[in-house]
């Protein structure tokens, strides 16, 4: 039998409780083996965030997905360095594990987005892409695309940030080893 890995990107600059919500709701939905959590190393369609170097993530991911056993961290896109292209990574994975079925999940915002991607096309032959509900964006390409429309938790690292910044807890927001991680070590305080 095929294994069924699904793959979650993002910055994860902090991973909070909407991040492992979707994984574990597409991991449910689609059967899937495990989902891996692929930090990225310098986003192509974000501005990079300083406050936190990528060790920092790196443990962060780990302690929000520490209590999961079918949550793993892949960590290949921070040890290559430079702008993180989904294409490079999935065709690397995908030649390393040739009969792995890998599933590519994304916000409603990043399908929007779908076609400014790199390699989009050679891209869309290496996985199967699944979009997940994603507050003000709608959940529609022109690429073909698996949907899953989950209930939308309004959270994001960069709110998360911005209230950290103001002095403001984040408890129950972010999983609570991670909640300590970062009080301890104070990232994203003026």
């Amino acid at each position: 039998m095929t294994k069924r890995v699904g793959i979650l990107g993002g910055t994860f600059n902090p991973p909070h409780f909407g991040h492992l919500f979707i994984a574990e709701q597409v991991f449910e939905a689609y059967q899937l083996d495990e989902i891996r959590f692929l930090p990225n190393a310098i986003p192509p369609h974000k501005a990079v965030v300083d406050g936190i170097t990528d060790e920092a993530r790196i443990a962060l991911v780990k302690g929000a997905i520490a209590n999961n056993t079918h949550f793993t961290i892949d960590t290949r896109e921070i040890t290559r360095g430079g702008s993180s292209y989904t294409y490079d990574t999935m065709l690397e994975m995908k030649q390393l594990e040739p009969d792995v079925q890998f599933y590519f999940i994304i916000g409603a915002d990043m399908v929007e987005y779908l076609p400014k991607w790199y390699n989009i096309n050679k891209l869309m032959e290496l996985v199967t892409f699944i979009g997940v509900t994603r507050k003000g964006y709608r959940l529609q390409s022109d690429y073909p695309i698996e949907t899953l429309a989950l209930p939308l938790m309004d959270l994001s690292s960069s709110a998360i940030r911005a209230q950290l910044k103001a002095g403001q807890s984040v408890r129950y927001m972010v999983p609570e080893n991670v909640y300590y991680a970062i009080k301890e070590s104070q990232f994203y305080e003026s």
